[in-house]
């Protein structure tokens, strides 16, 4: 179902870059207009996500006033947040060489080169911003996701524990603390803090104003709950498991989610209705969204619902499937399902896509034909295709990838929904994680209690993928020389 959030001029709040943002688009500086009033201008343009139009007043700026600190700094925060933070960290550099000592510019630059991987760069320039500006809450926070990344968890709580002391409401505050608990299986006070997403920029556009009451676990024998897929893909699909312990509470169920997910959710056991438009929602006693969902039933890591497979494939399809790769691909051979690169308007997508060019290893260890699951193929990962022996391409939509999925030996894919749907429906998957993973999947651990048929290969260091590759290549191989074997047993299947 269907911002930039920041104080005074140059203080855009550094997010990942936004998707298909163009930096062409120009309103010239008024006649008479002096730079600071341009550039007051250029940040409102800014804040309301008009990029070019921002960056377009700041090379006006820099037209008139060459090295003009400011110009050049808030240039570099639009230019990072429309795609290119290469050049955003070289114009902050640039301006904070001029101007030293804006503690903002020091935030965003750490924020950027924790983007791009620059590690040290990254805590250097955000204990700067916090050491100018020791009160700002904002650069707490953004410190805090330097030393998560750097395996300093302990620094990171202390940060943020600061930055709510001084801003009791800081939303994203709270849910960063939410994650750091959560990663490190802290779940009861993890999904306290969790809850505070919901109060986010993010987090409040994911609902429209309703007049029902939120719904806290009660018992609704006489009346209909609504539950919203609040979040993305991959996150809908692991809290669906839930949807049937909501039923045994509740006298109906109405789920109400994006149109791609009704193949895989609408046949959920205790789904009465399924829409995908709010204008469809019939009345309802109160609301709940899926993610709140381990909260209100008190998850730990021993009670979570892991019996598998909760989501089930169209055994039509299934059987389409099975006839169509039969006919497309030699008998005998292993097939292996591949996705390498996330859904682009993710605001961690960055971290977690890959191109098709850093799996070739993978080709060339055994006997086996790979499918790609990727949702499109990314342009420039076409030619390499035939790399990869018997690469056939992708199912259209998530009810066609179940059914696919149940005819693959494994899937090896990246944290993306695919991780996700393998996981959901008992498949042997193998999941690439980057440093710092996301909170599901713990901390250091092969395996995971949301899937018992999953194993994870983590980075060892931020944006280090080579060695997460060449160990897949290497499981890879010791697998496939395994004949017959089952890469997961039936035994681990059924725990």
């Amino acid at each position: 179902m269907s911002g930039l959030n920041s104080p005074p001029a140059t203080q855009v709040t550094s997010q990942a870059p936004a998707q298909g943002a163009s930096l062409a688009a120009a309103q010239p500086m008024s006649t008479g207009e002096t730079a600071d009033q341009a550039l007051t201008r250029a940040q409102a343009a800014a804040q309301a996500k008009r990029f070019g139009e921002a960056a377009g007043i700041c090379n006006d700026v820099l037209a008139a006033i060459p090295d003009q600190p400011a110009a050049l700094a808030l240039l570099g925060i639009v230019s990072a947040m429309a795609g290119d933070p290469e050049r955003g960290i070289a114009l902050l550099q640039k301006a904070i060489q001029l101007r030293p000592g804006n503690a903002a510019w020091y935030a965003h630059l750490s924020s950027w080169c924790r983007v791009t991987y620059r590690m040290e760069e990254a805590l250097a320039s955000g204990q700067e911003s916090v050491r100018l500006d020791p009160n700002n809450p904002d650069h707490l926070v953004n410190m805090s996701l330097v030393f998560v990344d750097v395996d300093d968890r302990e620094r990171a709580a202390v940060c943020l524990l600061r930055a709510l002391g001084l801003k009791h409401d800081h939303a994203d505050g709270h849910l960063a603390l939410a994650q750091t608990l959560l990663a490190a299986g802290d779940f009861e006070p993890g999904w306290m803090e969790y809850e505070w997403r919901n109060l986010t920029e993010a987090g409040k556009a994911t609902m429209p104003a309703t007049t029902s009451a939120a719904w806290n676990g009660m018992h609704i024998p006489n009346g209909r709950l609504l539950l919203v897929g609040d979040q993305g893909y991959g996150d809908t699909i692991q809290f669906a498991r839930y949807i049937p312990m909501v039923a045994e509470r509740c006298q109906e169920i109405v789920l109400g989610c994006s149109a791609e997910m009704r193949p895989l959710l609408e046949s959920i056991p205790g789904v009465k209705q399924y829409c995908h438009r709010w204008t469809d929602v019939p009345g309802h006693a109160a609301y709940a969204r899926l993610s709140s969902l381990p909260y209100l039933f008190h998850t730990t890591e021993d009670t979570i619902p892991a019996k598998v497979p909760y989501l089930k494939a169209d055994p039509a399809r299934v059987a389409y499937w099975r006839e169509r790769l039969a006919a497309e691909l030699p008998p005998g051979v292993r097939r292996i399902g591949l996705a390498w690169s996330g859904r682009p308007t993710h605001p961690n997508n960055r971290r977690r896509s890959l191109s098709l060019s850093r799996l070739v290893p993978l080709a060339s260890a055994g006997p086996a034909v790979f499918v790609s699951l990727q949702k499109p193929i990314p342009p420039d990962d076409m030619d390499l295709l035939p790399l990869f022996p018997g690469m056939t391409d992708s199912a259209p939509d998530f009810g066609e990838t179940a059914a696919l999925m149940e005819n693959l030996d494994l899937i090896i894919t990246v944290d993306t929904a695919m991780g996700h749907l393998a996981g959901a429906l008992a498949r042997p998957v193998w999941i690439m994680l980057s440093k710092a993973a996301d909170w599901r999947w713990l901390l250091e651990r092969t395996d995971s209690p949301w899937y018992p048929t999953a194993r994870l290969f983590r980075q060892d260091k931020p944006g280090a993928w080579d060695e997460v590759i060449l160990r897949l290549r290497d499981a890879l191989a010791e697998e496939l020389a395994s004949g017959t074997k089952p890469l997961v047993s039936a035994e681990a299947a059924a725990d």
